[in-house]
C-alpha cells in the first residue's frame, strides 16, 4: 500500500475540438472562457486546492495559445510542464511520448471534463484496492449521456465499451484516473487511443477499478453542454437546510407537522433566511416527510403548509429557492431518505451545483451522513448554536 500522495497530474489536451466549430478554429476548446476565465484554468485550480504541485499538459492543437497563458504555472503556485506533439496523435501516442516526464503514479485527466474531486478519496480506495488504474465514474442515472461502463459489486471494471454498444452498460468513464506508469510501457509505439487499447486489457487481467460518483460532471465537448457548464461554474452561492428541528420545532418521534396548526418557527430562523436572501444565496430545502407514506398526511397537505412557509418566509425579507422532499417510510429502501444523498444529487443536477462548495445545515446524525454522502460541507445547529447563528458565521456578520 503507498503512503505518499501523488502530487503530479498529467492533462490531455491536443485535439482539435471539432464538434465546438468555430469556437475552435481560433483556440483550444479548453481555453473557452466562462466568467472571465479558461475552462482549463478551473481544472488546474482545482488541482492546485486538491494539493497537487505539479501538473503536465499534453498539447498538440494551438499550443502556442495555452503556454503563452499559463506560463510556467508560477502565478497558480504550482509548476506546470509541457509537451507537444502532431495534432494527428492519439491519446495513446501522447502519453508514450511523454513517458519520461511522467511520475511512477499520476493523476490522467481530460481537458474537457470538469468534475469536484474529493481527491483524498479518491486516493484512499485506490491504494487499498491494489489495481494498476483506477477510473472515475459518473454513476449516469440520470441519463446525462451514453453509457460505456459495467462496473461489478467489488467496485471493478467488468466491461468497457468506447463504442457505447454493449449490453447491460452503466455509468460513464469520466477521466480523473489514478495510475502506475507501468500501465504507460504496455501501449504500442502506434497513434492509438489510450482508453481503448489499455482498459480492455486492464478489465481482462482484473486491474481496473472504479471510483464511482453520482455528481454530475461539466463539460466543453459539445455545443450543447456549454449553458450548463457555464451555469456551473458561475459557483451561485446556494446553502441546503434540513426543515424540521432546523426552521421550525420538531415534532416528538414518529409524530408529524401535517397542517399548519402544527407549525411553529424556531426563534431567529426567518431572520437567518433573511440574511441569506441578502447575500443573494439560494436557500434549498431537504427534508424526509415519512408522515405521507404512513398515513398522517398527504402530498397536499405537505404543499399546503410548504406554500404557508414560503409566503411568511418572504413576508420576512427571505426566500425558499426550492424544496426536496422524501415521502418514504423508514423502510422503503429508496435512494433519497436522508442519510442517503439522493435529494442533493438531485438538487445538483437540476441547478448546477457544485456540492463541494455548498452547505448543508441540519440537526441530527442522518443530515450529516447525508451531507458527507454527497460531498457538502455539514454543520448542525443546536441550542446553544441555533440557524440565525450558523448563518452569521458562515456570511462573516
Amino acid at each position: 500500500m503507498m503512503d505518499t500522495k501523488i502530487t503530479q497530474a498529467v492533462i490531455l489536451a491536443g485535439g482539435r475540438g471539432t464538434r465546438l466549430a468555430p469556437i475552435t478554429d481560433a483556440i483550444p476548446k479548453p481555453m473557452i472562457k466562462f466568467h472571465g476565465k479558461p475552462f482549463l484554468e478551473y481544472l488546474i485550480e482545482m488541482l492546485r486546492d486538491q494539493g497537487f504541485k505539479r501538473i503536465l499538459l499534453l498539447l498538440g492543437y494551438l499550443p502556442e495559445t495555452i503556454q503563452e497563458y499559463f506560463g510556467d504555472g508560477n502565478k497558480w503556485g504550482l509548476s506546470i510542464e509541457y509537451s507537444i506533439s502532431p495534432v494527428e496523435y492519439e491519446t495513446g501516442l501522447r502519453l508514450k511520448i511523454a513517458r519520461y516526464q511522467i511520475d511512477p503514479v499520476f493523476l490522467l485527466m481530460y481537458c474537457d471534463n470538469y468534475w469536484p474531486m474529493n481527491f483524498d478519496s479518491m486516493w484512499n480506495q485506490f491504494t487499498s484496492s491494489g489495481a494498476m488504474a483506477q477510473i472515475t465514474v459518473y454513476r449516469n442515472t440520470d441519463k446525462y449521456t451514453k453509457d460505456n461502463i459495467q462496473v461489478g459489486a467489488d467496485s471493478y471494471v467488468t466491461i468497457y465499451d468506447k463504442s457505447r454498444t454493449e449490453q447491460n452498460l452503466q455509468g460513464v468513464d469520466i477521466g480523473f484516473i489514478i495510475l502506475k506508469n507501468d500501465v504507460v510501457d504496455l501501449l504500442p509505439d502506434e497513434n492509438i487511443s489510450f482508453e481503448k487499447f489499455i482498459y480492455p486489457k486492464l478489465v481482462k487481467e482484473r486491474q481496473l477499478s472504479a471510483f464511482v460518483t453520482n455528481h454530475r460532471y461539466y463539460s466543453v465537448g459539445s455545443h450543447e453542454r456549454l449553458p450548463m457548464t457555464n451555469d456551473f461554474l458561475a459557483r451561485t452561492p446556494t446553502i441546503f437546510l434540513d426543515r424540521d428541528g432546523v426552521l421550525n420545532k420538531k415534532m416528538p418521534r414518529a409524530q408529524y407537522v401535517c397542517s399548519w396548526k402544527d407549525w411553529s418557527w424556531l426563534p431567529g430562523a426567518k431572520e437567518a433566511l433573511t440574511l441569506f436572501k441578502e447575500a443573494v444565496y439560494r436557500v434549498i430545502l431537504i427534508t424526509n416527510q415519512p408522515g405521507i407514506a404512513r398515513g398522517f398526511m398527504t402530498e397536499e397537505d405537505l404543499s399546503a403548509i410548504h406554500q404557508r412557509m414560503i409566503e411568511e418566509v418572504r413576508s420576512a425579507g427571505g426566500e425558499i429557492f426550492a424544496i426536496y422532499h422524501c415521502p418514504h417510510g423508514w423502510d422503503d429502501g429508496c435512494e433519497c431518505r436522508k442519510p442517503r444523498p439522493g435529494m442533493l444529487f438531485k438538487a445538483q443536477r437540476d441547478h448546477h451545483i457544485d456540492l463541494s462548495r455548498t452547505y448543508f445545515i441540519g440537526d441530527d446524525e442522518r443530515d450529516t451522513e447525508a451531507g458527507i454522502a454527497a460531498g457538502c460541507k455539514t454543520l448542525s445547529v443546536s441550542e446553544d448554536t441555533p440557524l440565525l447563528k450558523i448563518v452569521q458565521n458562515i456570511l462573516g456578520k
